[in-house]
């Protein structure tokens, strides 16, 4: 026999405590009685009473607790072989972290609304391998390619603007760190997910983005943040004092590149671009509309034993027991 919830057995602790309980309640009634009338006279006065019968209602009531018990715990046997096969794709989130993805055009800046968005689209994934690369001056894988959507949680929750080395953006590096995660020499079932504010310092995200359509891999690109007047960079010291990012002593201000990032897609395996600017990040609807849609292979393939589930026995058994008992009357036949 297999039991698919082996914690309610822990109920049958409480049948010891049910037979103390009618136990006492017995006793209890035989104290009242006799402070009533003398020990000689109770068999008069329960003449109709059969206390027999009160026993053997208790033990249905607590034989139909132990069936209710079983029926919780969802035995079954007769297992049979049963193939699981999990199909998905391959997608990378390649976050920007660097210090322009503070900037507070979308709130409560463009940096944790993106890890918001990551977080909301693992609801709506469909068995897909995800990683998590964070970048700036560097790339750092933080998640590989897993199924552990769990881990990848975790992971996320640790990025900041201090998850890499180096400041600056170097979107290229990031790109090319991309391809060597992906593990599937094959030339499909492959996306980037790109988010950023676009700005790079001269890593050649274009030619890095042509390599990765030559291997079969989508680019699409999600673009944070004002492409016109843009946003300052809010920095706040040890004390607490909240200033902003100066550079040569003039104020930074932090504008979406969305040029840079048309480009990147438009010369991959079929990228998209989807600037955002500083209204919605919507990465659940994007996924449904180009990911969850498109060819998938087998992921993962394993062959399980599925129990025939019999919990209805018990469940009918334990029903039986306590309609008999409500049927039962606790007084003697014929009186």
């Amino acid at each position: 026999m297999h039991f698919g919830n082996l914690r309610y057995l822990y109920l049958l602790w409480l049948v010891p405590l049910l037979i103390i309980f009618y136990l006492y309640v017995f006793r209890r009634k035989r104290k009242v009685l006799e402070t009533f009338a003398s020990v000689h006279l109770l068999p008069q006065l329960s003449v109709s009473f059969s206390p027999a019968r009160q026993k053997v209602k208790a033990a249905l009531l607590i034989l139909a607790f132990i069936f209710l018990a079983f029926t919780l715990t969802r035995p079954g046997w007769n297992p049979q072989p049963q193939k699981i096969e999990r199909r998905g794709r391959d997608i990378v989130f390649l976050l920007d972290v660097s210090r322009s993805m503070l900037a507070e055009d979308l709130k409560p800046n463009r940096l944790e609304r993106a890890k918001i968005a990551i977080r909301d689209v693992l609801d709506v994934l469909q068995g897909d391998r995800v990683a998590l690369i964070a970048f700036a001056g560097t790339a750092v894988v933080k998640c590989p390619l897993t199924l552990d959507y769990g881990f990848f949680r975790m992971a996320l929750e640790n990025i900041s603007v201090e998850s890499t080395s180096r400041g600056g953006t170097l979107i290229g590096d990031a790109i090319r760190k991309a391809i060597q995660v992906f593990d599937d020499p094959e030339k499909k079932f492959k996306d980037i997910i790109l988010i950023t504010d676009g700005e790079d310092h001269d890593s050649f995200p274009v030619e890095a983005a042509k390599e990765a359509g030559k291997k079969g891999i989508r680019i699409i690109a999600v673009g944070l943040g004002d492409e016109k007047q843009g946003q300052r960079i809010p920095i706040t010291d040890k004390f607490g004092n909240r200033t902003f990012l100066k550079y040569h002593g003039q104020e930074v201000w932090s504008k979406l590149d969305g040029d840079t990032l048309r480009k990147i897609v438009n010369v991959s395996n079929g990228g998209k671009y989807f600037g955002v600017a500083t209204g919605t990040i919507d990465l659940g609807n994007i996924y449904r509309q180009l990911i969850a849609r498109a060819e998938k292979r087998e992921l993962e393939s394993r062959t399980i034993r599925r129990y025939q589930e019999k919990f209805q026995i018990f469940l009918a058994l334990a029903l039986g027991l306590l309609s008999l008992e409500a049927l039962m009357s606790e007084r003697k036949r014929g009186v």
